[in-house]
């Protein structure tokens, strides 16, 4: 399961979000089942988005079933 929180973002990230993940609070989104590579590419464009325009924050944390 893949879990990101967002606080002060642009609207964009919001919208972005919420095509790929399921918003189950403002600025929570969730995804039961996203790959290792779709979780990568979202990363990629959160954290390009965040460079560009700056403020707020973005955390993502995921389960890997490689740790116990």
């Amino acid at each position: 399961m893949v879990v990101v929180v967002t606080r002060d973002v642009a609207d964009r990230f919001r919208g972005f979000l919420a095509s790929a993940m399921l918003e189950i609070a403002p600025g929570v989104y969730t995804a039961p089942r996203m790959s290792a590579g779709v979780r990568e590419r979202v990363w990629a464009v959160l954290a390009d988005w965040f460079q560009s325009l700056g403020g707020g924050s973005i955390v993502m944390t995921w389960r890997d079933l490689r740790e116990p």
